[in-house]
């Protein structure tokens, strides 16, 4: 078998493959053979039928047809075992079928068409004195503190408050009703209109701004028990239902409980009721050491991510459509099995509309994924690092024993993805030891879109939706 090969855009090889006349003409005569011993014809028993009357009811372009199926498929599969190319995914025709069709001549000679993916070439045009700027993030003291608070808020008994009003802090019990204000030049007899969900009996809310939306809980400020308030409060915009987005509102409050909170002594035995630990100075000790190594751990990957999106800078590849819908496919079934394990029905958020459109969106991040993975391979090629036996060895054997409930453990491809890790490790290490990466104050590089995650996280923090509301209400109840 003659075989041609020419280099083509996206890491394609195309292959013109000349199929003797023998094999075509083999193969068409075996395709009328088994057509003979199958083909249903009235008057004649299976296998009896006459070639001239079997040609003319099947018609020569139904058998050239299947004749040319077997000899595209057989002619690619030899071409490409016969020039030991290393294609991944599914050979692709680029001949048309419909004029192989007219070209087929049994006992001449045909020639095909197709193309391949191979791996791509990647040209590393520097990786090594890279520069880049990350954010160091410093390990806030505070936080201890911050963290005792929050666990002492959890410990804390709520005590009925008689004799005054409503400050913040306190604990309200509440009946709640809302509805949307009145316009400007709105008959003021005229009934206001309810907002859907924004009603709830005993409501159990703790008087901290952040916990409802503005204007809410600095009315219920200075009310006493079974007092009757109206409070106007404002949606913010954004805001998660766009419906309530800037809207203003009233809503009716019934005030029917108040307690306070009192909050345990910080000691040791408040440590030991919320830790392992026998003393407050040794649980503040663990606590600083956790949040130092947080700190330092998201330094390093922050050093990592911002060098490897520098690298990226200075790589040339060539990537195939099958290798990045290998990764979008790779991409999505984590994302089903990660959604599957906190219980969502992966069939009804991965309908036949959406995945496509989830495919087109995660394109640029499975071609980012590839870029690297290929680039530090390539580094980790041309400077001859790699991994030992014994350093996979170790590490499998730590997973295992701090795994133990794990049961029918693949130790191959523990073993495999172990091997990957550290590669890795050990490639990226190889890079900032080789490399400038400057450190800068967190939040320094993308001050927007720090802004805009914490505006996210404040919308969030209130009830938003009618669902939202009435699981806020029946949680704090059930709590």
């Amino acid at each position: 078998m003659k075989v041609t090969q020419e280099k083509l855009p996206a890491s394609q090889i195309g292959l013109e493959i000349e199929i003797t006349p023998e094999i075509t003409k083999q193969t068409y005569e075996q395709v009328i053979k088994n057509l003979a011993s199958t083909a249903n014809i009235p008057g004649f028993r299976k296998g009896k039928v006459p070639r001239p009357i079997l040609l003319q009811r099947l018609g020569t372009t139904r058998i050239k047809a299947a004749a040319l199926e077997e000899l595209i498929q057989d002619g690619i599969e030899q071409a490409v075992k016969q020039e030991a190319i290393p294609a991944i995914g599914q050979p692709q025709l680029r001949s048309s079928f419909e004029d192989l069709i007219k070209n087929y001549e049994p006992g001449k000679p045909l020639t095909i068409s197709a193309a391949v993916d191979v791996e791509p070439e990647v040209n590393l045009v520097q990786y090594t004195d890279l520069q880049a700027k990350a954010e160091e993030v410093k390990y806030e003291p505070e936080r201890v503190d911050a963290t005792l608070d929050k666990e002492r808020q959890e410990l804390a008994t709520l005590i009925p408050v008689e004799g005054r009003a409503a400050q913040i802090g306190d604990i309200a019990v509440v009946d709640f009703k809302g509805s949307f204000a009145r316009g400007e030049g709105e008959d003021e007899t005229a009934e206001l209109e309810p907002i859907p969900g924004a009603e709830a009996t005993d409501f159990q809310v703790e008087l901290q701004e952040d916990k409802f939306i503005p204007g809410f809980i600095s009315g219920i400020v200075g009310m006493n028990p079974e007092e009757t308030r109206e409070i106007a409060a404002q949606f913010p915009d954004p805001y998660a239902n766009e419906d309530l987005a800037g809207k203003a509102a009233t809503f009716t409050v019934t005030l029917k409980e108040l307690k306070e909170k009192e909050l345990p002594e910080v000691n040791d035995d408040f440590a030991q009721e919320i830790s392992d630990f026998e003393t407050l100075e040794e649980l503040r000790a663990s606590l600083v050491e956790q949040y130092q190594k947080e700190a330092d751990d998201k330094t390093k990957t922050n050093k990592q991510e911002a060098l490897l999106t520098e690298l990226l800078n200075h790589v040339e590849v060539d990537l195939p459509a099958t290798m990045i819908e290998q990764e979008v496919d790779a991409m999505l079934t984590q994302t089903a099995m990660r959604l599957s394990q906190q219980g969502l029905d992966v069939r009804k958020l991965f309908t036949q509309d959406i995945i496509p459109q989830l495919r087109e969106r995660s394109r640029p991040e499975a071609i980012e994924r590839i870029k690297r993975s290929l680039s530090l391979r390539e580094v980790g090629k041309r400077e001859s690092i790699q991994v030992t036996p014994e350093e996979i060895a170790t590490r499998v054997t730590e997973l295992l024993e701090q795994y133990p409930e794990e049961q029918d453990v693949d130790e191959e491809k523990l073993r495999s993805i172990v091997e990957n890790e550290l590669l890795t490790e050990k490639i990226v290490d190889w890079l900032l030891e080789h490399s400038s990466v400057e450190l800068v104050p967190e939040g320094s590089l993308n001050p927007i879109e720090e802004k805009e995650d914490a505006e996210s996280d404040a919308d969030a923090d209130a009830p938003q939706t009618e669902e939202e509301t009435s699981e806020a209400s029946t949680e704090v109840t059930e709590g």
